[in-house]
C-alpha cells in the first residue's frame, strides 16, 4: 500500500476516511500502565533482521535511560592498591578506581597464584545483600565464588554497589526529578561504573580482553545483563535469579525512567544474544517460571542466530539465592565457555575460606582519596559531561532518543463530521481533534493549545487562520482537552515503564505532523499556544520534516526548575534541553501568524 493511498484523503477533505476500526475507542496509554510487578510476555520476532532492528533501538534506549548517549569521554581510572592477601592458590588485592575526576569505585581482586599467561576476567557486582561485597552466608557468598573461580582460573574483579561499603561518596538511593533531568541516578551511576570496571579489567596485563565474563545476583544480576547488553567486550554472562516476566526489580538502582518502556527483563536479556548466556533461576523467588516461559522466549531469540546451544537454563530448588549450587551450574558453564573445558561437569566447588571484612576493605574504608568530590560535585561533575554540539541530524536523533518518540512509518486515520481520529499502526493510541478544510494550494496548520481543540478554536486568531481559507487541524493531544482521561500513576517506578504526559503529547504532535505530511499543500505551519509552545518546539525539533513553527515559550529560559514546572521529561537536558530545541526548530515569534 503506498503512502497516498493510505494517507490521502478526497480533494476536499470532505470524505470520510475507510479505516474506522484502525482508530481505538481508548488511549492505550490511559488504559495499560505497566509497571514492575506486571506479567510481562516477550514479543516474537519472525526474522533475525527484525530482532535485529528491535534490538538496535533497545540498546539505545537504554544508553538513554542511563544518560550515556553518547558515551561519556572515558578519563583515566588512576587504580590504588591498598593490601594484598596471599593465600596459596590465589591472591587477592584491595583497590579502588576512579570512575570519574573526583569519584572513586572500590572492591578486591582475585588472581590465579602459581600459574602464567593470560586468564579470562570476571566482573563480579554484589547485589542487594546487607554486607554487599563482603556477604559470606549459605545462601551467597560473594568473596566465595570470587576465590573460587580465581582458583579455577579467572581475574576476578568484585566491585561494591553505591552507597556499599568502601563505596560511599552517594548513598545507594538518591536522586529526585532534577536529577532525572540529567539521567543522573543510581541505576546510571552503576552502570558507569560497571563500564569502567570493565575497563579496568580488561587493562590487567594478565587478563584476555577477548575472554571477559559478568555475573551477580539479584540486583547484581541486573548489573549483570544490562552491562552485558550494552557493552559487547562481555562475551559470557551469568544472571542469576533476576530475568523473570513476574517482577522487574523493586531498587531504585535497577530503576530508571525510560528504562523498560514496551519492554521487560526478558527482552533485555536477550539483547546479549548471540553471545553465552546463563540463566539460573530459583523455584522460591520470581524466577520460578524461568525454565518453561522466560527460557524458551529466549532461546527463540537464540534460534534466529543458529546458536540455540549459547543459551542454558538452571534451576536451583531454593528460595532466593547465589548458593552453592548455583555458582557451580555458573563454574561449569564458564569453564565451557571460557576455558574450552571438555568436562565442565566434574566441576565443584571446594571449601574456602573468607578473609575478615577489615582484611577485605580498601584503606580504612571511611574515606575516598583527598579531593574526592561530595555528592552535589560528582552530580555537577554529570552535568559537565555533556558532548559538544552535534550536527542537526545526529542531535535530532539525541533528542528524540531521550524524549523517546519517533516519526511514525504509518498513522491510520479516520474523519467524520469535522472531527479526526488518529494513531500510529500497531501502537493502539489515539489522537483526536477538529479538522477544518480548506485550500490545498495553501499551507496547512496544525494549532495545539493545552485545553485542546474547542479553547483553541475560540481564538479569533484560530478564526482568522480558518477564515483565510487554510486547512486547519486543531489537535486534542494527551491529557489536553477532550482527551483528558484517568491515568493510573500510583506504581512505583512509573516512569520506568510509562512516558511522562508531556512526552506523549510530543509524540501525539509527531503523529498528526507525520499525518498531514500525507496530505495536499503548500507546507506545515505548526503553532503551540501558551504552555502547548513548548510541546511544538520539541516536537518540531524532533520531526524530520521542514516546517514553520510559531510557538509561544512565554520566557522559558531552560533552567532545571523551569523543565521540573513547565515540561518535565527525564534526560531532556542530557540531550541539550532547550538550546538544542530552538537550535533544531528555529521558532518564529507566535505574534507573526496569529496575531
Amino acid at each position: 500500500m503506498t503512502r497516498r493511498s493510505l494517507f490521502g484523503l478526497l480533494p476536499g477533505f470532505l470524505s470520510h476516511f475507510a479505516l474506522h476500526a484502525q482508530v481505538p475507542a481508548q488511549d492505550v496509554r490511559n488504559t495499560n500502565t505497566p509497571n514492575t510487578d506486571t506479567n510481562f510476555v516477550m514479543r516474537s520476532y519472525a526474522s533475525l533482521s527484525d530482532w535485529e532492528a528491535r534490538k538496535r533501538r533497545l540498546r539505545l534506549q537504554i544508553l538513554a535511560s542511563a544518560g550515556l548517549l553518547p558515551m561519556p569521554r572515558k578519563t583515566p581510572l588512576h587504580p590504588q592498591f591498598s593490601g594484598r592477601l596471599e593465600r596459596g592458590d590465589h591472591t587477592i588485592e584491595n583497590v579502588r578506581i576512579e570512575t570519574m575526576p573526583g569519584y572513586w569505585l572500590a572492591g578486591n581482586l582475585y588472581r590465579p597464584s602459581g600459574r602464567r599467561g593470560k586468564f579470562p576476567g570476571v566482573l563480579s557486582p554484589h547485589g542487594h545483600w546487607k554486607h554487599g561485597r563482603f556477604e559470606n552466608t549459605a545462601t551467597v557468598s560473594v568473596p566465595g565464588r570470587a576465590i573460587s573461580l580465581a582458583r579455577q582460573g579467572y581475574v576476578v574483579f568484585s566491585y561494591d554497589m553505591a552507597g556499599y561499603n568502601d563505596t560511599k561518596q552517594t548513598n545507594h538511593v538518591f536522586g529526585g526529578k532534577n536529577e532525572q533531568l540529567w539521567s543522573f541516578g543510581p541505576l546510571q551511576l552503576q552502570l558507569w561504573n560497571s563500564i569502567r570496571a570493565l575497563d579496568f579489567l580488561q587493562g590487567l596485563k594478565d587478563v584476555d580482553d577477548s575472554r571477559i565474563a559478568v555475573t551477580g545476583a539479584s540486583g547484581g544480576g541486573t548489573q549483570s545483563f544490562l552491562l552485558a547488553a550494552i557493552d559487547r567486550r562481555v562475551k559470557v554472562a551469568a544472571p542469576v535469579n533476576m530475568v523473570s516476566g513476574m517482577m522487574q526489580g523493586s531498587c531504585e538502582c535497577e530503576n530508571a525512567p525510560g528504562l523498560r518502556l514496551d519492554t521487560s527483563n526478558i527482552e533485555i536479556a536477550a539483547l546479549i544474544a548471540p553471545r553465552p548466556l546463563l540463566l539460573v533461576s530459583a523455584t522460591g523467588d520470581w524466577t520460578k517460571n524461568v525454565p518453561h516461559v522466560e527460557f524458551p522466549a529466549i532461546q527463540k531469540i537464540y534460534a534466529l542466530y543458529r546458536g540455540a546451544a549459547n543459551v542454558e537454563s538452571v534451576q536451583i530448588n531454593a528460595g532466593h539465592n547465589y548458593n552453592k549450587d548455583s555458582r557451580e551450574a555458573v563454574y561449569r558453564f564458564f569453564a565451557r565457555h571460557l576455558l574450552n573445558d571438555p568436562e565442565p561437569a566434574r566441576i565443584v566447588e571446594q571449601p574456602f575460606e573468607v578473609p575478615d571484612t577489615e582484611a577485605l576493605r580498601v584503606s580504612d574504608g571511611k574515606k575516598p582519596p583527598a579531593g574526592s568530590l561530595d555528592y552535589a560535585g560528582i552530580f555537577q561533575h554529570w552535568k559537565e559531561l555533556l558532548p559538544p554540539p552535534h550536527s542537526a541530524r545526529f542531535s535530532r536523533f539525541l533528542l528524540s532518543t531521550y524524549l523517546n518518540v519517533e516519526w511514525p512509518d504509518k498513522v491510520w486515520s479516520e474523519l467524520h463530521n469535522g472531527r479526526v481520529g488518529l494513531s500510529r499502526v500497531g501502537i493502539e493510541d489515539r489522537v483526536m481533534g477538529q479538522w477544518i478544510p480548506g485550500n490545498s494550494r495553501l499551507r496547512t496548520a496544525l494549532v495545539v493549545h493545552p485545553e485542546g481543540a474547542a479553547a483553541a478554536r475560540k481564538l479569533p486568531s484560530v478564526d482568522r487562520l480558518v477564515q483565510s481559507g487554510r486547512t486547519v487541524l486543531l489537535a486534542d493531544v494527551f491529557q489536553a482537552g477532550a482527551a483528558k482521561a484517568a491515568r493510573n500513576r500510583s506504581h512505583k517506578f512509573f516512569l520506568t515503564y510509562n512516558r511522562t504526559d508531556n512526552a506523549a503529547r510530543v509524540q501525539d504532535i509527531l503523529t498528526a505532523l507525520r499525518f498531514l505530511n500525507g496530505q495536499p499543500g503548500a507546507g506545515i505551519d505548526l503553532i503551540g499556544i501558551d504552555t502547548a509552545g513548548l510541546w511544538t518546539l520539541f516536537a518540531a525539533a524532533a520531526a524530520p520534516l521542514d516546517l514553520h513553527l510559531y510557538a509561544d515559550l512565554s520566557e522559558f529560559h531552560g533552567s532545571d526548575e523551569e523543565f521540573q514546572q513547565s515540561f518535565f521529561i527525564p534526560g531532556i537536558q542530557r540531550a541539550g534541553g532547550l538550546k538544542t530545541a530552538l537550535r533544531l526548530a528555529k521558532p518564529l515569534p507566535l505574534e507573526s501568524i496569529v496575531g
